[in-house]
């Protein structure tokens, strides 16, 4: 590299650390950070093929319980997420049309949170208009249910009870849309 592009580099980096990081900025870097010494401990994802079994009942938001069994045969989306989360706020609302199109096909989706508090994830679905049910991820849910590293990670589970797809990191439009080949 020449000197004259390294000097502008060397510019660049000291005006950037001289920016005042917003207060936002700044939760979401503690999140990210608590959620990467997490991870350390976190479980792998299942293998495509393996068989993934969902516990008898979930609690979700709003006091409502959702009976897994009723869902036995269908195709379902475990979508594990963080409001302060800028990924999973990108793919969301994909996943959320996609429940909205596909639901009647028997497509089905188990949204986890993994935020700190219950309290802090009605108001933000309340905000999106988002209809498919949410379950915060507490720590007796979290033994049944483990969070694998990364975020938002998604488990797609066919009518067979295999796993189907299993992926961590953000998913674009298509690969959300993608999902229905599986119904």
């Amino acid at each position: 590299m020449d000197q004259s592009r390294r000097t502008q580099l060397k510019w660049f980096g000291a005006a950037l650390g001289a920016v005042a990081v917003p207060a936002w900025a700044q939760n979401v870097a503690e999140q990210a950070s608590a959620l990467e010494k997490k991870d350390k401990k976190a479980v792998p994802l299942p293998k495509e093929g393996s068989e993934f079994a969902l516990p008898p009942t979930v609690e979700l938001l709003g006091g409502k319980t959702l009976h897994t069994k009723d869902w036995a045969g269908k195709v379902i989306v475990l979508e594990y997420w963080a409001t302060w989360c800028p990924f999973c706020a990108r793919q969301m609302p994909h996943v959320e049309a996609l429940y909205t199109k596909e639901h009647h096909r028997g497509l089905e989706v188990l949204a986890l949170s993994i935020d700190k508090k219950a309290a802090d994830i009605a108001p933000f679905l309340k905000s999106k208009n988002y209809t498919f049910p949410v379950a915060w991820l507490s720590p007796a849910l979290a033994k049944v249910l483990p969070k694998p590293a990364g975020l938002p990670v998604t488990i797609v589970i066919g009518r067979d009870g295999r796993v189907k797809m299993a992926d961590s990191g953000e998913l674009f439009a298509e690969d959300i849309a993608g999902i229905a080949k599986f119904l």
